[in-house]
Formats: C-alpha cells, structure tokens, sequence
C-alpha cells in the first residue's frame, strides 16, 4: 500500500482496511528493537506480548530517554486525531534514525461500541493488530473488571454474614463495574429477593476505565505497589463515620492476583513495525487520562525517544499527567506536542459540525483563542512545545496559512502534519521540532499548586490557570466531604479534576475560551489507593450513555471471523 495525502483527492482505504493488510513482523523481533529476548516476554499469540515486570531489574540503571507529550486542543465530536499523531510521530522520529517507542492507553468497548472510536490511531498512522486492541487485546480490561468486582461481591457477602466491620449500607461507596456504556445501571438496587439473596441497598455501575482499580494500575510501580495501594483503597464508612479499606476487608490479595498478568506491559507495533507500549486506559474526562507509568519507564529506559500521549486537551489529560503522573513517577517531558485543527478550531469559532466542509477563516480567528489557552497552559509549566497542525481532506490552504502565520506571530513552533495520509513521511517536520526543543532547551517541570496547599486551593489553581475561571462553587455536598476529607488527613494529594472535555469550562456548550464563568464542584471523592482526590464538575458522570445510533450498530464478522465496521 502506498500511503496518500489527505490533501489530495485520492481516497484512503478505511482504518480497518489498512490495518488487516499492515505488513507486520511477529512480536519477537519488535521486542529485539529493544534489546528484549523472547524469554523476556509473555507471548500472546504472534503479534501481541507482555513484558515480564523482572525485566526491570536488568534496565533500571540504563539512562532515560526523552519524553514526548502529546496533547490537544478541546476536542469535537469533529474529531482531532491526537493518538493517529502521537503513532504517526513515533514513526517519524525512526524515520528520521532516532529510536522511538510509542506508549499509549488501551481502547475502552464503551466508546468503542458508542461513538468516539477506538484509542489505536488512524490511516497510516495506527497500533496494530487494530481489531484485537481494539476489542479483548490481552484481557487487561476484563481482569480490571474482575478484580473491581471481586471486592463488590465481597462487601455485600460481609454484610449478609452478620457485618462484622460495623459498614453502614448507606454508606458504601465503592459501585461495580462493566466496560461498556450502560446508561440503565448508573442507578440499582441490589439484595433484592429475600435474606437468602443478602441486604437490599442502592449501588450502582461505573464503566471500568473510570474504575480506581483502573487508575492503581497505571500509577503502580510494582506488582507489590499495587497490592499496597489496593489495600488502601476506601470501600465505605462505618456507622461512627470512620473508613473501611479493602485491607479491613481481606480483599487485596485476591485482587491483585487477578491483575499479576494485567499489571506487565503490553507490547504491539504500529504499521511502519515501531515498537508501541499499549497499556492501561483511564478516560481523562474522569480519572487522570495516562498509560500506565510502568510502561511508560520501561520506554523511557528501552528508547531514545517515548511518544505518549494524554487524554483530551491539555485541560485535563497533559494537566493531570503533570500533576499526578509527574509527581508520582518522578517523570520531565521534554517536549509537549499540542494537536489542533482546522475543523476543530472553527467549532469553537462557532460554526456547526454540518458546516465545517465550507472555508471561513473569519471562524478560525475566533476559534484560535482555545489553542492559545492550552499554549499559555504549557507555558505556565514549563514545558517547551510545539503545535502539531493536522490536516484534513477539507482543510483549504488559505486555512492551514492563517493558523500557521498566527502560530509565527506568536512565537509559537507549529509543523504541518499528514500522518493519517503519509504515515511516517508525513510526520518528520514535526518530529525535526520536536527533536530541536527536546535536544536545545533547558526543562523545568513547575507545578501550579503545592500538595500542602489545602483542597480548595488546589481546585482554584486547576481552575484559574487552566481553564480560566473566575470563581469556584461548591455544593453543599461537596464542601462537606471537604471537611471529612481534611477531618481525614487526606488533603494532601493532588486532584483529580472530573469535567467535560468539550469547554475549557464545566459546560461543555461553552466552546472557544470562555471567561467570567463559575466551575460548580459537586462532589469530592478519595481515591487513597491511586493518590488523589477525584472532584467532579458540572454534570460529568462516571457512567456513559450510548448515542441514538451506536457505532456498534455498524459492526459485522463474516464466516471467515473477518471483521467489518471497526472504524
């Protein structure tokens, strides 16, 4: 196949067509760009592994490389293309003779099968074997399920055999599970039936990647790490208020050894064979939106360059991964690589997603100012960037021009990209930027806000210099489990903003750089056993709906198991 430009008229196969006819090398000889042996691997069949976590005994001396940060604008139901860049990159830099590895998050079956896609790229610029990633992969997501759900069964089981710990039902905070949109389970009740079927008690289900489980994972150092922090993890509240952990339970240990497999790094490639690290998913619009730090250490140990990429915009993905993933992994991006386009920055401007086929660059004047906030965000922390301009089919030159001008007139580096069409080739001015910055300039990861700093604070700083709101409210809700949460001692981790990804606000219908508005704070929740304090926002819930029209709908296997309509 030979990759086209998105700036020609030629068409480009489907994401599905390219990937089923990608020229893949079996998994070994990925592992051995790495310096890894087969005996270094859990082999999945021919093209997946996992990488045994003792592997970081013989590469923990070894010096890191750089680390590349992709992020983005607010994104659209347009859609931007941040994962397709952060592959199409890795495959630039090992065009351009650097060795790169790609480390990013795995699919979730709720978007999936909904309407955002799949999280392997697109065009020629893609994990593969897309459709396995995309689905099961190596079963990381059912074993974070199971183990989610092992602790739900094991509450309700304690309080049918007499509540030994004293754990007041109304008070049980810990929901179950599944990977999928399910709109129907946000609100149940359970334990109906009669005594043999346990105590009746409302619950309910979060998808998994919002899971706490979700979140250890990827912040855990070690498998030993994981226990300890699984341990931590708050289930519920006793009568007399005070904290019951999965530890008072007994659960941690059947819990982590449904995540011993889990917890080992998932090794793929992408369709120009760069090495790519596949693990963990928490959504950034929830939970803190980063692959997992463990596979993240062992590119940083295992290449020259690391590509990985964070959640959404830089507003809540590249926000927290600097916040908390930095913070807990000892990680300094070299480099930040802000994705923007055309089509998405005329929607902030204002014009509707049917008209974004239609040139107006009065609309990109406009619509430029979300761009400039996540800049200026980059900026406060220190982190030298570069605007990655991805181009689409619809984009006009007279569009691409402004945008790049706008870019030099603010002293801003900007590369135009063409991954999606050009795969590797369409990605060297971004990767020779992304080299200059990374290999030139001096870095200094600054915080916005200490961790001794009191909840409120914290929020405020998140919510000023990030979004650029004017004040903060909370409800009555929120500003007592405030006061529990400090009564606690636990007001000393980071925060874990919850919020649409859509605004730089908490109303995801105010587009562009909204200012003078209020962030509403409706709830806080500890998350002990990840290490921070999850504040939800606005109307963000940790359970997602499917669309009138699920992608799902679209999705067929022949008799030969050859799938159709996986993007």
């Amino acid at each position: 196949m030979t990759p086209v430009s998105k700036g020609t008229n030629q068409a480009v196969p489907s994401d599905i067509e390219i990937a089923q006819q990608a020229d893949k090398r079996p998994i070994t000889d990925i592992a051995k760009q790495l310096g890894l042996q087969e005996e270094d691997l859990e082999l999945y069949g021919k093209y997946k592994a996992k990488i045994r976590l003792n592997v970081w005994e013989r590469v923990a001396h070894q010096p890191d490389g750089r680390l590349v940060l992709v992020t983005a604008v607010n994104p659209t139901p347009a859609g931007e293309g941040k994962s397709t860049v952060t592959v199409g990159l890795g495959q630039a830099l090992n065009r351009l003779e650097k060795r790169a590895v790609v480390a990013l998050r795995e699919p979730s079956l709720g978007p999936t099968m909904g309407i955002k896609g799949g999280a392997a790229g697109g065009g020629y610029a893609q994990v593969v074997p897309m459709e396995d990633i995309n689905l099961h992969f190596t079963g990381d997501m059912h074993a974070i399920t199971s183990a989610h759900n092992t602790i739900s069964a094991l509450i309700d089981n304690h309080l049918h055999h007499g509540n030994e710990l004293g754990i007041d039902p109304r008070r049980i905070v810990w929901k179950r599970v599944m990977d999928l949109n399910d709109r129907a389970l946000r609100h149940v009740v359970v334990g109906l039936g009669g005594k043999p079927h346990g105590m009746p008690r409302e619950d309910g289900f979060d998808i998994t990647v919002a899971s706490e489980i979700m979140a250890i994972l990827c912040l855990a150092k070690d498998l030993a790490d994981l226990k300890e922090r699984i341990g931590r993890v708050v289930v519920a509240y006793r009568f007399d208020g005070s904290p019951v952990t999965v530890a008072d339970l007994g659960a941690q240990g059947a819990a982590t050894l449904l995540l011993k497999d889990a917890v080992q790094p998932n090794l793929v490639q992408t369709l120009e064979n760069t090495p790519a690290l596949v693990h963990g998913g928490p959504f950034a619009n929830i939970a803190h939106g980063c692959n997992s730090l463990l596979a993240t250490k062992f590119a940083l140990k295992l290449s020259e360059y690391t590509v990985t990429e964070a959640g959404f915009g830089a507003d809540l993905g590249a926000e927290k991964f600097l916040h908390i993933k930095s913070r807990i992994g000892g990680l300094q991006p070299d480099v930040a690589v802000i994705v923007a386009t055309v089509r998405a920055l005329k929607m902030h401007g204002g014009v509707p997603k049917e008209g974004l086929k239609t040139a107006d660059v009065n609309a990109l004047r406009r619509g430029v100012v979300n761009l400039e906030r996540h800049v200026e965000t980059m900026n406060k922390f220190g982190v030298p960037h570069v605007v990655a301009l991805n181009r689409f089919p619809t984009d006009t030159e007279e569009e691409l021009a402004f945008l790049q001008e706008w870019c030099a007139q603010k002293g801003i580096p900007v590369a135009l990209t063409e991954v999606w069409g050009k795969g590797g080739a369409g990605g060297e001015a971004l990767a020779q930027e992304v080299i200059r910055l990374a290999e030139a300039t001096e870095k200094e990861l600054r915080f916005l806000y200490d961790l001794d700093q009191s909840v409120r604070a914290k929020v405020s700083a998140v919510a000023r210099e990030v979004y650029g709101a004017q004040d903060v409210e909370y409800s009555t809700q929120a500003e007592k489990l405030i006061r529990e949460i400090e009564a606690h001692g636990w007001n000393q981790l980071p925060v874990c903003m919850a919020k649409t990804q859509y605004s730089l606000s908490d109303d995801p219908s105010l587009l562009g750089r909204p200012e003078d508005f209020t962030l509403h704070v409706r709830e806080v929740r500890p998350a002990l056993g990840a290490g921070f304090l999850v504040v939800l926002t606005g109307n963000m819930l940790t359970m997602p709906g499917l669309p009138k029209k699920p992608a799902a709908l679209d999705m067929d296997v022949n008799r030969q198991g050859r799938i159709r309509g996986l993007f």
